[in-house]
């Protein structure tokens, strides 16, 4: 027991302290620094160019009857520069949501991994998960923590989505770099190429669409996207790097494998040989002249 004692001595306040249910707020009191947005001081920051570091791109997401789909391209540039062709920016944040990156690809991953965290932590803590709000919530707390290396140019916006089990369908939410959260409805994209990829899902969205519908019009929209933004990456055939696409329903996630999409992709891309500009959305009965 005096052995107990004397160790726990030692220890930092913070885990002497009552237990709370977040992570990030643990840190923050253990060493800010610890934090992504914590770690480098404006005061001590080196003059240097936020273009040269790697950026991740477009990702877009879409609610159908039952659940969400999220897809995101490959691409990752420095500038001019393509820094990596086949990085990964959709990621299961727990059972029922999914994260998408856009922007500075360093910092974007340690927010989704401490965001991973974050709500494993709660669930311990509490016994009991966040509700999709909460989630959403605590994602813009920990934008809101970065906002200082935001202001350098740093900046980091994701895209949240979920099946809301209290209400059971599926939800989106988007956020900007102060940490505001705002739910979007149907369909939504951020990053470089997201104008041209919510351009192409107005066209081809409808509510009543089913899973491997919403599937197929999120690739055609980042297609659309890499068509028109450098910064997005298009399927690349010939090293097998696909657009990461993941649902989420009642049952939880899953990430579509490897041959799921090179079928999807193959269907895309050939259609594309016979009408490069895609599939076109049809006019309602008794429009036109």
């Amino acid at each position: 027991m005096t052995h107990m004692t004397s160790s726990a001595a030692h220890l930092p306040e913070p885990f002497l302290a009552a237990g709370t249910s977040s992570f990030a707020d643990f840190l923050a009191q253990l060493d800010p620094t610890l934090l992504p947005g914590g770690r480098l001081g404006t005061a001590t920051m080196a003059p240097f160019d936020a273009a040269d570091v790697p950026h991740g791109t477009t990702i877009v997401t879409a609610t159908f009857p039952g659940g969400v789909v999220m897809a995101g391209d490959r691409r990752a540039t420095a500038g001019n520069i393509i820094a990596q062709r086949d990085i990964e920016k959709v990621f299961a944040a727990d059972d029922h949501t999914l994260v998408g990156i856009a922007g500075t690809a360093g910092i974007a991953l340690e927010i989704v991994r401490l965001f991973q965290v974050e709500l494993e932590h709660y669930e311990k803590m509490e016994g009991d998960s966040l509700s999709l709000e909460g989630k959403a919530n605590r994602l813009a707390a920990l934008l809101r923590a970065n906002l200082g290396m935001a202001m350098q140019g740093l900046a980091v916006v994701p895209l949240f989505a979920g099946y809301d089990v209290a209400r059971g369908y599926g939800r989106i939410f988007s956020y900007d770099v102060t940490g505001g959260r705002y739910e979007e409805h149907h369909f939504h994209a951020v990053g470089s190429g997201s104008m041209f990829a919510r351009g192409s899902l107005k066209k081809l969205y409808r509510p009543d669409m089913n899973e491997s519908a919403v599937v197929t019009a999120v690739v055609e929209s980042l297609y659309d996207a890499a068509d028109d933004d450098s910064a997005t990456g298009g399927p690349d055939l010939y090293r097998a790097i696909y657009p990461i696409v993941a649902v989420i329903d009642a049952n939880g996630v899953r990430m579509l494998d490897a041959a799921t999409m090179a079928s999807v992709v193959g269907t895309v891309v050939g259609a594309r040989s016979l009408a490069p500009d895609g599939p076109v959305a049809s006019l309602p009965p008794g429009t036109g002249i």
